[in-house]
């Protein structure tokens, strides 16, 4: 985890979650995947007790609430969260366009999709580094899993310069 992403999600949570509509609710379920704590987390965000904070990711950790067995794969009901988050993974998933459909899954009709993925930076395998992503590719994910890119913008800070997307059903 690095600082610039910590400030993304944190812009995420102000402008989507902090006066929004979710903020009215005294129960929401987040599920961060891929978020085993290294170097940080985004539980400090979400921290109010209206959240229920979970985490999952193919690693066991104490920082991980749901070991997944096949990433491509959450074992969550269809609708069940209200906001799916990813941050810094989805350079690491071979398939990620399938985690991605995942995320769509399992996320509640008046939820948020927060991903934050870089578009540049040095190689760093955890256990793979395939991507790097740009704007199109956000789009082209909303156009295949048939959800709406609702907001994206490129932070162009360096090393790794991160693209952050905000996606809707």
């Amino acid at each position: 985890m690095h600082p610039t992403s910590l400030e993304n999600m944190q812009k995420c949570y102000d402008r989507y979650v902090a006066s929004g509509l979710l903020a009215t609710k005294t129960k929401i379920e987040v599920l961060d995947i891929g978020g085993t704590n290294i170097n940080g987390s985004y539980r400090s965000i979400f921290a109010g007790r209206q959240f229920c904070y979970r985490v999952a990711d193919i690693v066991s950790d104490p920082s991980v609430d749901i070991v997944l067995s096949d990433p491509y794969r959450l074992p969550l009901p269809n609708a069940s969260v209200d906001i799916v988050l990813s941050g810094q993974m989805l350079e690491h998933c071979e398939f990620f366009w399938l985690t991605f459909q995942e995320m769509v899954r399992v996320l509640k009709q008046d939820g948020f999709i927060f991903l934050i993925a870089p578009s540049t930076g040095p190689i760093h395998r955890y256990p793979v580094d395939c991507y790097r992503f740009y704007p199109d590719a956000y789009a082209a994910l909303a156009k295949y899993t048939h959800c709406n890119l609702q907001d994206i913008w490129h932070d162009e800070r360096g090393p790794w310069q991160d693209l952050v997307g905000v996606f809707t059903k």
